[in-house]
């Protein structure tokens, strides 16, 4: 009876290092996830391909500058396109300028210098 306690007591053992084992590879996987997703928000949210894609499918509407962030400016787009049609015009360039710079020169330019035109 004696033998079999012990190998209940082993397994038991065994049991319970495979669950702390566990339990630390998902704190660390947890841990690790967790900043990679800082990284990723305290880095630069480029959103340099889905305003350029946006600016040339839909930039009369003057989706882009919101997307941007530039809320007067793209009112100010759907107001020259109602008018003149020159929105529509406008929004083809800064796609084309929008998706031609570099990720770095497109963040800093219109993300952290907040330039609302070209």
């Amino acid at each position: 009876m004696e033998e079999q306690n012990s190998g209940f007591d082993s397994t038991k053992k065994r049991m319970d290092e495979a669950t702390e084992n566990f339990e630390q590879q998902a704190k660390n996987t947890a841990n690790e996830f967790r900043e990679s997703w800082n990284e990723v928000i305290n880095n630069q949210e480029n959103k340099k391909i889905l305003a350029g894609v946006l600016a040339l499918v839909v930039g009369y509407l003057g989706i882009h500058k919101f997307i941007l962030g530039y809320n007067k400016e793209g009112v100010l787009q759907i107001i020259l396109t109602c008018m003149c049609g020159i929105g529509a015009i406008i929004a083809l360039i800064e796609g084309i300028i929008y998706l031609t710079k570099s990720d770095e020169e497109f963040y800093q330019t219109y993300q952290v210098g907040k330039k609302g035109w070209f």
